[in-house]
């Protein structure tokens, strides 16, 4: 049984003394030839389980590669929070966070260079993920679609647009759902606007959401991370179910190097490395085991689900959860991130017009 962590923390990483210092104009001298090296992932809610596993294998890889000791530290929180704490001088030799948005707010700081998303493969997003509905033994409110949870019975847990990239990722396929139903723009807003009515609590990330839903009790469906809703039925056997929606939209969480950090540290070799480890086989197959999908087709399909109903009652004996038999859209349809976030999460957007404080 995998284990989490689920108290929603904003900042977990300890900094040893003198080891992180103001950036500057002038660039170190890179630490390779050090005995060792300390870098920092400024990372979003869900992947803690995952970067704690995969700092360990990287670790190692680095290790019998250059001889060096590599330490790496975590922090992490609602990706959108991430992403303002790094913009104003929170430290971080690499940010791997949930939407590319969000790197973008750093990059818009000016930490990190232009074409970013040309570094890595794929638009530097090793892994995807989707999102998926956690409901509750038997799911007793019969939920099986976006449409269900415009119902006056329903309670839904999902965080906050303006301080989490998951939430993004929920809202917009919820959007996608409507869309696809042939609806005019004017009533997919009135559905959203129903649809957060029921919203019971907006907490400013996913694993807060996943804390609200899981350990308190509150809601009867948690809009989640597809990785968040499998590592609930692995911990909790028999007490959750997730219901796979007709629609969804296919997650891309993005990873850069912080370009005026690493410059300023030395740090560069390392901490480019340790990205683009991430599309290594031991790192794809990592990435899978805590339910994210690896970039790897290969390794991918692997995976892959074999069952024939959109409801999953317990972790598939045979490895394979990945649900393919769904409509996925992408941020591409909503005209990239700049576009999305201009319309719909920017202040005076249309998350602000269509939600309803309590």
């Amino acid at each position: 049984m995998r284990k989490r962590s689920l108290l929603a923390i904003g900042l977990t990483f300890v900094v040893a003394a003198g080891v992180l210092t103001g950036c500057g104009n002038s660039k170190a001298a890179d630490t390779s030839s050090q005995p060792g090296v300390e870098i920092t992932n400024v990372s979003y809610d869900p992947t803690r389980e995952l970067y704690k596993e995969y700092n360990s294998l990287f670790a190692t890889y680095w290790k019998n590669k250059n001889g060096q000791d590599v330490t790496v530290t975590q922090s992490h929180g609602g990706s959108g929070k991430q992403a303002l704490e790094v913009a104003n001088g929170l430290e971080a030799d690499v940010v791997t966070l949930a939407l590319e948005g969000d790197v973008d707010a750093v990059k818009n700081a000016g930490l990190i260079e232009e074409g970013y998303t040309n570094e890595f493969d794929l638009d530097s997003s090793p892994y995807t993920s989707s999102i998926v509905f956690l409901v509750r033994k038997g799911n007793p409110k019969n939920i099986n679609d976006w449409n269900d949870l415009l119902r006056s019975d329903v309670g839904v847990i999902t965080p906050n647009p303006k301080t989490s990239g998951g939430a993004r990722w929920n809202y917009l396929a919820a959007w996608y759902y409507f869309e696809k139903q042939g609806q005019l723009e004017s009533t997919i807003k009135e559905n959203m606007k129903t649809l957060y009515k029921n919203v019971l609590v907006l907490d400013s990330g996913a694993r807060g959401a996943t804390t609200s839903f899981v350990e308190n009790g509150q809601g009867d469906v948690l809009i989640a991370w597809e990785n968040e809703a499998f590592l609930s039925l692995d911990e909790h056997p028999g007490e959750y179910e997730i219901v796979v929606p007709s629609v969804s939209i296919l997650c891309q969480p993005t990873v850069a190097v912080v370009d005026e950090v690493v410059d300023n540290r030395g740090t560069r070799n390392v901490a480019t490395e340790y990205l683009k480890y991430l599309y290594s086989d031991d790192a794809q197959k990592l990435e899978a085991k805590w339910y994210y999908r690896p970039s790897n087709k290969d390794i991918l399909s692997q995976y892959v689900y074999t069952g024939n109903s959109n409801t999953i009652t317990q972790i598939p004996s045979d490895g394979k959860w990945i649900v393919t038999n769904i409509d996925l859209t992408d941020i591409k349809h909503f005209g990239g991130w700049s576009e999305a976030t201009k319309k719909h999460f920017s202040d005076g957007g249309v998350f602000d017009a269509i939600y309803e404080k309590k």
